[in-house]
This record gives C-alpha cells, structure tokens and sequence, in this order.
C-alpha cells in the first residue's frame, strides 16, 4: 500500500473509534452554549407537550387549513392526549440527561 492510502485508512480507523470520539470531544473544551441553548428551547417544548398538548394541535391545526377538510375532526381523542403525554416525558429525559452531560 502507498503512503496516503494507509494514512487515509489510519484515519478513517481513528474516526470509527468510539474512544476517539469521546477524547476528540472532550479535548475541544467542553460544552458549546448554543447545544446548551437548543437543549433548553427542547426542554421548554417537552414541558408544553406534557403540561398543554392541546397548544401544539391548535399550532398544527392551523397549518392544515386549506388542505384539510375538516383540521377540527383531527383532534386527538384522550388516549391521544395521554399517548402525547407519556412522550412527552420520554422526551424530557433525553433532553434533560443530554443537557446534564453538556453542562
């Protein structure tokens, strides 16, 4: 093999390495505060998803009008707003372990 071709090879290697990652990661200096500043903007859109789904089908139900017949028979039922609801949370624990390894 040439030179550049096992270098390439090398390299890609290194990329492919778990613990190449993590140490490429933690030597670029920690968090970026505008992951943190997504992370909170998810936190605070799980909160709405949790506490008022209702919010997110009024938003949405706008958006369909004109191409939906009736946006108002689109509304979830209850185990629609509790199935909202559960990933909600789901969603809130990522956000929130992701927001803890950042900071």
């Amino acid at each position: 093999m040439t030179g550049r071709l096992l270098k390439w090879r090398q390299g890609i290697r290194f990329f492919m390495d778990h613990s190449a990652i993590v140490r490429t990661a933690s030597e670029s200096g920690g968090s970026s505060p505008v992951l943190i500043l997504f992370l909170c903007l998810f936190l605070v859109m799980g909160l709405v998803q949790v506490i008022r789904p209702q919010l997110l089908w009024r938003l949405n139900s706008r958006m369909q009008r004109g191409w939906v017949k009736n946006p108002e028979g689109t509304e979830p039922t209850g185990k629609g707003y509790v199935m909202q609801r559960v990933t909600g949370v789901v969603f809130l624990a990522v956000a929130t372990w992701m927001l803890i390894q950042q900071i």
